[in-house]
């Protein structure tokens, strides 16, 4: 048996477990119902939360509750490390997924769409990740599955991945654990649901810095 062969086998196995996985989970997806099954898994809680975060982004189930449920459960920093580890697992996945075994499915969603991109990773490499991570044109979990479509090294996709998804993965998290001092009435609230606002509004003006910066660089190196 093929190297290739086992991969796509490996794939496969990981693939359907994430979509059955949905399926017997698909009414549990709020903060109520991860927090019990994080307290159930014990010791192990933050191990089940990056591998239930992971198979949630392999299955295109929405991440936004998850990363805010993320903050809620485990605080700011534990809570955007575990956060930001279960996405970037999940969005390889996908990749690896779309690579071997869906790429005809992808091209069939993206359209026109999936070209364009190719093209853009072929000329940006490693920077078009960047980009499409910090202003999402495309939804998180089908923009994993299109770069399947190109050929990013995949070292070079996790670590431009998890860098360009700290921003607001931090700034989510941090809206999460905001959220649970508020329900839980600590006196604090209003100073971390300021930082958390705050967090969000440079996520959201981060691209417009980002582009002039590239414009003055593009400049200055033309002169």
């Amino acid at each position: 048996m093929t190297r290739t062969t086992l991969t796509r086998l490996a794939l496969t196995a990981v693939l359907l477990a994430a979509v059955v996985w949905a399926l017997m989970h698909r009414n549990a997806f709020d903060t109520a119902s991860l927090s019990a099954e994080i307290h159930r898994a014990g010791p192990w809680g933050a191990l089940a939360f990056i591998t239930i975060y992971a198979l949630a982004t392999i299955a295109l189930l929405p991440g936004a509750l998850l990363t805010l449920a993320g903050g809620a459960l485990f605080g700011p920093v534990a809570g955007t490390f575990y956060n930001l580890t279960g996405a970037t697992l999940g969005a390889t996945g996908a990749l690896l997924v779309s690579r071997y075994l869906a790429a005809d499915w992808v091209r069939a969603r993206l359209g026109h769409r999936s070209d364009q991109i190719i093209t853009a990773v072929e000329r940006e490499d490693w920077r078009f990740i960047v980009l499409v991570r910090l202003v999402p044109l495309i939804p998180f979990n089908l923009l994993n599955y299109a770069l399947g479509l190109t050929r990013i090294r995949i070292s070079r996709y996790i670590l431009a991945s998890y860098i360009a998804m700290l921003p607001g993965t931090l700034a989510y998290t941090y809206l999460g654990y905001a959220g649970r001092t508020a329900l839980a009435g600590h006196a604090d609230w209003i100073r971390n649901g300021l930082i958390a606002l705050g967090l969000l509004a440079c996520v959201a003006y981060l691209p417009r810095i980002l582009r002039k910066t590239r414009t003055v660089i593009q400049s200055d190196a033309e002169e």
